[in-house]
């Protein structure tokens, strides 16, 4: 199956490209650059890349020959604006506006599955409300576990874009019968940091904190809640990949029997085997097979 992959050169489709199981057609808005944010050398360097703007006014037209031209089956979508301070005015553009593009191009080039990199920040209120609590190992009966019902609650005009991004999932599913899989991701980051440690080492390398004072721990305990390794970034897209070429859930008439035009709709969180984390897991497991490899808690100190 050939597989489109937007956002291609990014933390997350680098992650996605280097374990998985399937072939990528690269597409972002330039080439890949050389390195990646850690100044490792960046793989997708000396690959092709198709080269096209998913916000554009015309990209509707572009995206649909490079899927058909291709022979796409399936796309997995992460192009757009991944700052949560982000402008309404950008996030207008390059989320809203571009996740509908792609859905759009999917819909005419006859692709059946998307998988749409939507965000921990579709939810992030109930963080906001909760933190530094809820960070806490035995967080207590009145912490929550967010789960794939529980009420939408964006914490950013970023975190309220990925929610559009899901609700444009769910007409297409609805309407065009196509596999939507709306991946709700936590903390993934370039291999120097692909770690527990990751953000509080990071912030040390930029001299925001120091090892062992408060910023640093709270930074810890935060990321092993919302970690998601680099392999089970892959191996999530590949769970949702694989259930879309089997037909995913589908009664006699090989229709999905919860959307009118037939099309899978499922929303995941996208994180490791966090033991501190608030983020549902079991309906990825039970619904597409999903079993994250590494945990939040897994390290005592940072790979020094």
């Amino acid at each position: 199956m050939t597989v489109l992959l937007t956002g291609a050169h990014g933390t997350v489709g680098t992650a996605v490209t280097a374990a998985s199981a399937y072939d990528h057609v690269l597409l972002d808005r330039e080439p890949a650059p050389d390195e990646l944010g850690d100044g490792s050398p960046h793989p997708h360097r000396d690959r092709e890349t198709v080269v096209a703007d998913v916000g554009a006014d015309d990209a509707v037209g572009d995206l649909t020959d490079a899927m058909t031209e291709r022979g796409v089956a399936a796309v997995v979508h992460l192009a757009g604006d991944p700052t949560v301070s982000a402008t309404y005015e950008s996030v207008e553009r390059n989320n809203v506006r571009g996740t509908r593009n792609v859905l759009e191009a999917a819909s005419r080039a006859g692709v059946g599955t998307v998988v749409f990199a939507s965000s921990n920040h579709v939810v992030g209120m109930y963080e906001t409300e909760h933190a530094p609590a809820l960070y806490a190992p035995g967080q207590g009966e009145e912490s929550p576990t967010v789960d794939h019902r529980s009420p939408v609650r964006p914490d950013s005009d970023y975190g309220a874009s990925k929610a559009a991004g899901e609700a444009w999932c769910r007409l297409y599913a609805e309407r065009e019968g196509i596999g939507c899989y709306a991946l709700r991701i936590g903390s993934v980051r370039d291999p120097a940091f692909d770690h527990p440690f990751g953000d509080a080492e990071r912030a040390v390398a930029r001299g925001d904190c120091e090892r062992g004072d408060d910023d640093y721990e709270r930074a810890v305990a935060r990321m092993r809640c919302t970690w998601l390794s680099r392999r089970d970034c892959a191996a999530l897209v590949d769970a949702c990949l694989d259930d879309g070429t089997d037909g995913a859930e589908t009664d006699t008439s090989g229709r999905n029997p919860n959307t009118v035009a037939g099309g899978a709709f499922e929303v995941f969180y996208g994180v490791s085997d966090n033991p501190n984390g608030w983020f549902d897991l079991a309906h990825a497991r039970e619904r597409v097979g999903y079993e994250p490899t590494d945990s939040g808690n897994a390290m005592s100190e940072p790979p020094i």
